[in-house]
């Protein structure tokens, strides 16, 4: 058994803390795409590793105890992490091998003794200072729209190649895949909240219900139903 909780933070960079304290270890666990990347640090180990905004269905051995994450708001791990996104998709990656050794030490000392892992753990990834691309949240907001990439790069006053470049940079992939992984990360959403397939599939931009159940398969790997 899992016990999943998410938190607002009042940190600008991140969509959320978590945290998700488990008591077997014996089964696996699927992270699907949503445009994200996420800092995490598991407590039983003391790690702190990175996930990676990812493509396609990450399957992974379950964490036992408990894990705590920040969560970046999509295109913004470079702020925080210091490194272009592409250089993580689909990645798990050790901090240490992104941050000064020193500095992946502290953090994981002050997190041992912390009273709130994840307010820890948001103030220490935020303080980072990395430069980032501040056309990102309008790209972003272009992109859920689902305006065309020669719309989006005419919106931001940039050619269609610098869109591309710095979609790479950001999200990890360029314009269309992150299309592809907003609309399916809001469709997931809106089923999970109790959306009909079909309605949701309409209202999010799918041709229909059947072109929502093969993104699915394409991104999650599994069925819908499966995946809920």
């Amino acid at each position: 058994m899992s016990d999943y909780t998410e938190r607002r933070t009042r940190q600008p960079l991140f969509a959320c803390t978590w945290s998700r304290s488990t008591a077997d270890a014996s089964g696996s666990t699927r992270v699907v795409p949503d445009g994200c990347a996420d800092v995490l640090w598991h407590q039983e180990t003391g790690r702190l590793f990175v996930a990676g905004p990812d493509t396609r269905a990450h399957v992974g051995e379950q964490h036992r105890g408990l894990l705590v994450g920040v969560r970046f708001k999509p295109g913004l791990a470079p702020a925080g992490l210091g490194v272009p996104s592409s250089e993580i998709r689909d990645l798990r990656v050790d901090l240490d091998l992104l941050w000064p050794g020193d500095r992946v030490r502290r953090l994981a000392d002050a997190l041992a003794v912390a009273a709130s892992p994840a307010a820890v753990l948001a103030d220490a990834v935020a303080a980072g200072g990395f430069s980032w691309d501040r056309s990102v949240p309008g790209l972003v907001a272009a992109v859920r729209r689902g305006e065309r990439v020669s719309e989006v790069a005419a919106s931001l006053g940039l050619t269609e190649r610098q869109v591309h470049r710095r979609c790479l940079a950001a999200f990890g992939y360029g314009p269309k895949v992150l299309q592809r992984v907003l609309r399916f990360d809001a469709a997931l959403r809106m089923v999970r909240e109790g959306g009909s397939l079909a309605a949701v599939a309409y209202s999010v931009g799918y041709s229909d219900q059947a072109h929502f159940s093969r993104e699915v398969r394409a991104l999650a790997g599994v069925s819908v139903s499966a995946l809920l």
